[in-house]
């Protein structure tokens, strides 16, 4: 019997299979290898161009360190919206939820609350929203499309009339250090609290997909509705639960831009919920549900802003980076329905 091998049931020896066979063979890493790909091949196309172009140096520690920092709130927002997906939903009221986040927060220390309560107000205010997307797609049985455009506007209205259609300044608080760049004693930390805290959650929410009933019972709804009602899983329960943690993710989402902006901004994310929808997408979620991992939708939000970056790093204008992000996300979607197609 040699190292390589071991023995079965019957006794008879077994080659052992390699660290990087069994690596290759994980689902979850097959699914990922595409979008992990595709990260690479923008990582490497801007650090030719600004190399070639203006002499800089796109793999610069404190430039990674940047764009790792900018990901994080559309990172936060992407691991609510990948449950949403992957039950089956859609969230279009992401960004409103977290403009509404920054002013409930800044709204709260500018009164006088001490900031941890403060930040508890944020992510109260999208639970709140969260459940009410989530009743209303599960009471009235309306389509999570049209339900969460609509509350879009209500929330986004919400929040400026909250600030009066102005942005709200706060005293400064241990809130606006949660994204801010290291001070030079403490680099042994390497990541600001918000990164440290994306990583927690993250791998909270992959557990919770993986590894728990309500995980299961997300993926069962995602993939066909019906079936899983036939086989006794609480849907509407489910749903409810799902678009209730989908707003908890954007109210952190939004603890996280006010951190950045430092202020609230009713005005502010517009338009971020076709960032974290494409991101989830570009990760390998599937827009008809059943589909999704926490992995691949931070390596889609990874690609998102390291388009971003690259582009503002190149001088483009601003329009140029529109029309590209634009092109990825139409790129992301007919990815997945060739994908749809293929499986049929």
């Amino acid at each position: 019997m040699t190292a390589e091998s071991t023995v079965d049931n019957r006794g008879a020896p077994v080659p052992r299979v390699g660290l990087a066979r069994r690596l290759m063979a994980s689902p979850v890493l097959r699914k990922n290898l595409g979008a992990a790909a595709g990260l690479l091949a923008v990582f490497i196309l801007f650090t030719a161009l600004l190399a070639a172009t203006r002499g800089l140096s796109f793999a610069d520690p404190a430039n990674l360190e940047t764009i790792l920092r900018q990901t994080t709130i559309v990172a936060l927002a992407a691991l609510g919206a990948t449950i949403v997906i992957v039950s089956g939903g859609i969230d279009l009221s992401v960004g409103a939820v977290i403009a509404l986040a920054t002013v409930v927060i800044a709204g709260l220390l500018r009164a006088g609350a001490p900031p941890t309560l403060a930040a508890l107000g944020g992510l109260a205010a999208g639970l709140a929203c969260g459940a009410l997307n989530g009743l209303l797609v599960t009471r009235l049985r309306l389509v999570p499309f049209i339900v969460t455009l609509g509350t879009m506007l209500v929330i986004r209205g919400v929040a400026k009339g909250l600030a009066h259609d102005q942005k709200i300044d706060a005293p400064t608080s241990w809130l606006n250090e949660l994204l801010a760049r290291l001070p030079a004693g403490r680099a042994w930390l390497l990541f600001p609290a918000g990164v440290w805290l994306l990583f927690l959650l993250a791998f909270a929410v992959g557990g919770l997909l993986l590894y728990t009933r309500l995980g299961r019972h997300v993926f069962a709804v995602g993939s066909n509705e019906q079936a899983a009602r036939l086989c006794g899983i609480p849907v509407a329960r489910v749903k409810l639960a799902v678009y209730v943690l989908g707003g908890f993710f954007a109210g952190v989402a939004g603890l996280m831009q006010f951190s950045r902006l430092t202020v609230g901004d009713p005005t502010g994310a517009n338009g971020l919920e076709l960032n974290v929808i494409a991101a989830v997408v570009i990760g390998g979620g599937s827009l008809s549900g059943g589909e999704g991992s926490i992995a691949g939708a931070l390596i889609g939000a990874l690609i998102m802003q390291t388009l971003q970056s690259g582009c503002s790093q190149m001088g483009w204008p601003n329009w140029v980076q529109e029309i590209v992000t634009g092109a990825i996300i139409v790129a992301a979607v007919a990815l997945d329905r060739f994908r749809h197609r293929r499986s049929a």
